[in-house]
């Protein structure tokens, strides 16, 4: 073998293995599907040498450490410190300068486990030049962090060799961390939803009300991506709810989200109909759609809004699905909402990661912005959902939404419109209640669409549809300041932690996976986490006696903004001057000392009030 060759053209296999299992002490002997093993299973490592510097959750555990490490940090410059991998995060923290007072706070920077989107290596061990080889870690929440380590002895091996595995669990047919994490909280965020409870509360079995609670799906045999409870027409047994499935894409049947308290108009969500080149029709699903309409006595037509381009609907009819035409469904009004595919939104994000970090061009920025067509989604999805919010309150008509399998975009629009229609949902609980219904319940497929756990950063199955959620939810929040009861803490508190995997909420793909995997046994819920702490997360300008109304946000694009808070926020120069979580805290003392002025008063009134009465 050619001694000059490196580590990249010739890597040693025996000494890999030795070097992966040396760790703990296991024999280097062992097969690679061994070696892996022992490296996810960080129990057998010897916890009694974890740096009494290196911040631990309840269950996490110390794994591994890089010393002599610089982090390439594009804003400070590099960092020299050393990097701690545990099973939930990598963790590194500067050494002291020389010098330094001991109090003196160091640098430091933490990133879970779960966020990391790709690591790759820089340069190899005979690179020239300075910091010229290390590892690049890519993640999911819009940073990418380098590292430079030393070139003696291929120092960087270790930690890569390291985080190629406990980075991507799933990959390996483990589990993440959220199942390790035992921390305990005072409330406990299973609770909050109950999906017989949320649709009794829309109105569903009362009398008078044309649709009623199933439990049909309790084994997930009609729909196996639906939930177990759903919200159908009274007038349609079990047997011919089947009937309608069966012609849903991957059975996903036309089921209530949501009902007004007054007109009984609805908004209904399901899958394309398998229409194909054969122009097949069922009974069953036709008469479904039929009473759907029916249902609602103030309006003689069905709007069904398809968020598909027409194209991209037409498309499909040649794999076997389709829209629904109205020639053979009766009293219906057909429009395509030309929203883009997961793959149109996967590559707007990339280009938008690119123009935000790590630097950003001041004299191309508006123009690089709209490259990105990011903006443009955004209105695109806000549109569709105040078009169903206007249909429903001001035509008083009933709408049915899907797209191709109706977990994407049906989910955008059934979510953001409920949110216009109904206040509740703009509360912390109530915005809890509306994911874990409409996308956890309803299967939004978070799995591969985020890719928790998975070393396939290529995956085309990947996009930011919920992030794309998240956003229009912000633009809401900016255009109705004093309508929604949770701040922009709360939405990035939990778009982290939908990449973190230090809760189970947002695991698996649909509520049948969460159930055979125990989610709710075994992990702990982000709504315990958030609900245990719910005031840091509370808007101060909030009222909810003058906003019990319906919204319709301003979709110009000109109202719109990129969502700096959460794009641009590992960037230092585009911080505030002062945290949100600052000047909120301040403003709840403030609102605090106002009412106890307002309540000194009103006790001051009524006793003079008495007094002059006994006069």
């Amino acid at each position: 073998m050619d001694e000059h060759k490196t580590e990249e053209e010739s890597p040693d296999v025996s000494r890999r293995e030795s070097y992966l299992c040396a760790v703990d002490d296991v024999s280097p002997k062992l097969d690679r599907k061994k070696s892996i093993e022992c490296i996810l299973d960080v129990t057998d490592t010897d916890q009694s040498s974890a740096p009494t510097d290196l911040p631990l959750l309840n269950g996490e555990l110390y794994s591994y450490t890089a010393s002599d490490v610089t982090m390439l940090d594009p804003f400070h410059g590099p960092i020299h410190g050393t990097l701690y991998i545990t099973n939930y995060k990598i963790y590194f923290k500067a050494s002291p300068p020389e010098n330094s007072e001991p109090s003196e706070p160091l640098f430091s920077i933490e990133v879970p486990l779960g966020t990391i989107q790709r690591v790759e290596k820089i340069g190899r061990s005979r690179s020239r030049g300075e910091n010229a080889y290390g590892l690049e870690i890519c993640c999911k929440d819009m940073r990418t962090i380098k590292f430079a380590h030393k070139q003696e002895g291929h120092s960087r091996r270790g930690a890569y060799e390291r985080l190629q595995i406990v980075a991507f669990p799933v990959s390996y047919g483990k589990h993440v961390f959220a199942y390790h994490f035992k921390e305990e909280y005072p409330t406990d965020g299973w609770l909050v939803y109950d999906a017989a409870d949320e649709l009794k509360r829309l109105g569903c079995d009362s009398p008078g009300v044309p649709w009623r609670v199933s439990n049909t799906n309790q084994t997930y045999d009609l729909c196996e991506t639906y939930p177990a409870t759903l919200g159908v027409l009274k007038k349609f047994s079990d047997t011919e709810l089947e009937g309608v499935a069966q012609f849903r894409s991957k059975g996903r049947m036309p089921a209530l989200s949501w009902l007004h308290p007054v007109t009984h108009a609805s908004i209904t969500r399901c899958s394309q109909p398998m229409i194909g080149k054969l122009s097949r029709r069922s009974k069953d699903d036709e008469s479904y759609i039929q009473g759907i309409l029916e249902a609602n006595k103030n309006s003689k037509k069905l709007y069904i809004l398809d968020a598909r381009p027409k194209i991209n609907a037409i498309a499909n009819i040649a794999m076997g699905g389709g829209y629904e035409a109205d020639d053979v469904y009766s009293n219906i009004e057909l429009h395509f909402l030309d929203i883009g595919n997961i793959h149109v939104m996967r590559e707007s994000l990339n280009k938008l990661m690119d123009i935000v970090y790590p630097t950003i061009d001041d004299n191309h920025w508006l123009t690089n912005l709209e490259s990105t067509h990011w903006l443009d989604y955004i209105k695109c999805i806000l549109n569709g959902a105040v078009r169903i919010t206007e249909l429903i309150e001001k035509q008083k008509a009933s709408v049915l939404i899907h797209c191709t399998d109706g977990w994407d975009r049906t989910a955008q629009l059934s979510a953001l419109s409920m949110l216009m229609l109904d206040p509740y949902y703009r509360t912390i609980v109530g915005f809890e209640v509306l994911i874990e219904k409409e996308w956890l319940s309803f299967g939004h497929k978070f799995q591969q669409r985020i890719g928790h756990g998975d070393r396939n950063a290529g995956d085309d199955q990947r996009a930011p549809i919920f992030l794309q959620f998240i956003d229009c939810v912000w633009q809401m929040t900016r255009q109705f300041p004093c309508a929604f009861e949770f701040n922009e803490l709360f939405l990035i508190t939990l778009m982290d932690h939908v990449y973190s995997c230090l809760f189970g909420t947002f695991l698996f793909n649909c509520e049948r996976h969460r159930t055979v995997e125990a989610v709710k046994e075994k992990t702990v819920s982000l709504w315990s986490f958030t609900n245990s702490q719910i005031d840091i997360y509370k808007n101060p300008l909030y009222s909810d006696n003058q906003h019990q109304h319906v919204i319709y946000p301003v979709t110009s694009i000109r109202q719109l903004r990129l969502w700096n808070g959460f794009y641009i926020r590992w960037n230092p120069r585009m911080r505030p001057q002062e945290s949100e979580m600052e000047r909120n805290r301040q403003l709840h003392i403030l609102i605090a000392q106002l009412r106890a002025k307002c309540e000194a008063l009103s006790l001051h009134r009524d006793q003079s009030s008495t007094q002059q009465n006994n006069e």
